[in-house]
């Protein structure tokens, strides 16, 4: 999820849409890739250095690849043939589970019902979180984007795969991702684990159509925005698409390298650490003339989380930037800026205006 682009422009002086639509080709030399698996199965000594990796990355990068993170490619492969199945039902079907029917963001969404390029989305895409009763406590306090998912009737083996083999494992990922983040802000790798006890993580499966011809600067497959939670595990198929700004304003392609996720910074974790990690603008265009199926995994913090400015990352002559907000307040404020079936929300945290990033473009080699 994200910041749209109109909110972006006054700090990072983008480039005219119209004439900026092609990402620039850079080697992936130039395109940090990162190997996880010394953090997940090495000693103390090899987590820090690969937290410092990842730390330097989101200073100087904003994102990075992330290979050898124990996710099988089976189970990706598994993932994308259960999306081809719904995203194949008739409308009337997919319908059923739309998104507009709760409060949360669950189910689906159809072509443009987001709104982060002007027009809307050429995209469709189904929502889903951590399963939460509707009588959790939580929720009973007003803790509205907790509680169940909606899923399709008739689709043997969906929930099971989506949910139960995927989602859940990746949360698990996410969390051991957000102990190297605490690493390289010098904090215990243990420090966010009071903020995610009940973690406002989102997973979409996403579809997004092949655009023919001439492209529509406002109608993109998702516009420019930055993601609103603390950091994103996104998987993609091979048709490519994804283009990440640069802090020259470049458009820079992020094209899909088997067996990696990529990882970008949001909202959230911009405001934790007073943009000394900052979100990073990125849109997709499908130009590939092939579908394009993602799978991004937004990990967020619990509800009731204060984003307050971290203790590592303020001075006397680096004061906070943001004011202190709940986690899910600011998160449904922006969801309430997306969302055609929320417009009529009345949230309003205000999302953080954009920063002016000290950043080396394309500073950082392959580690």
């Amino acid at each position: 999820m994200g910041t749209p682009l109109a909110t972006l422009e006054a700090k990072f002086d983008m480039q005219d849409p119209a004439v900026s639509l092609f990402g620039k080709r850079l080697p992936f030399s130039e395109i940090p890739v990162i190997d996880f698996g010394p953090f997940l199965n090495g000693a103390d000594e090899a987590r820090e250095e690969v937290a410092a990796r990842i730390g330097a990355a989101c200073r100087e990068a904003g994102f990075f690849y992330l290979k050898n993170h124990g996710i099988p490619d089976e189970l990706f492969d598994r993932v994308y043939a259960e999306a081809r199945r719904f995203f194949s039902l008739p409308e009337s079907k997919k319908r059923e589970v739309y998104v507009g029917l709760t409060d949360r963001v669950r189910g689906y969404s159809p072509h443009l019902e987001e709104k982060l390029s002007k027009k809307g989305d050429l995209k469709e895409a189904f929502d889903l979180a951590l399963e939460i009763p509707e009588d959790d406590p939580d929720r009973l306090l007003g803790a509205r984007l907790y509680g169940p998912n909606l899923w399709p009737a008739d689709l043997p083996g969906f929930r099971e795969t989506i949910y139960d083999d995927y989602f859940l494992r990746v949360m698990e990922l996410g969390k051991q991702v957000l102990q190297a983040f605490a690493l390289a802000l010098s904090l215990p790798d243990d420090y966010f684990n009071k903020f995610t006890h009940k973690p406002l993580s989102n997973l979409r499966v996403l579809y997004y159509p092949p655009q023919l011809g001439p492209i529509d600067p406002d109608m993109l497959g998702c516009g420019a925005h930055t993601d609103y939670e603390c950091f994103t595990l996104l998987a993609q198929t091979d048709a490519g698409g994804l283009q990440v700004q640069n802090a020259g304003g470049e458009w820079v392609e992020a094209p899909p390298i088997p067996g990696t996720f990529v990882v970008n910074i949001g909202d959230m974790m911009a405001r934790w650490t007073n943009d000394v990690f900052a979100s990073t603008p990125h849109r997709v265009i499908n130009r590939s003339g092939r579908e394009r199926f993602s799978l991004p995994f937004f990990f967020g913090a619990d509800y009731w989380a204060p984003l307050a400015c971290l203790p590592t990352c303020q001075s006397p002559s680096n004061p906070p930037k943001y004011p202190s907000v709940k986690a899910g307040d600011y998160l449904c404020s922006r969801y309430d800026s997306t969302f055609t079936s929320l417009e009529h929300n009345e949230s309003a945290v205000e999302g953080p205006p954009k920063p002016d990033r000290q950043v080396k473009p394309h500073a950082i080699k392959v580690v």
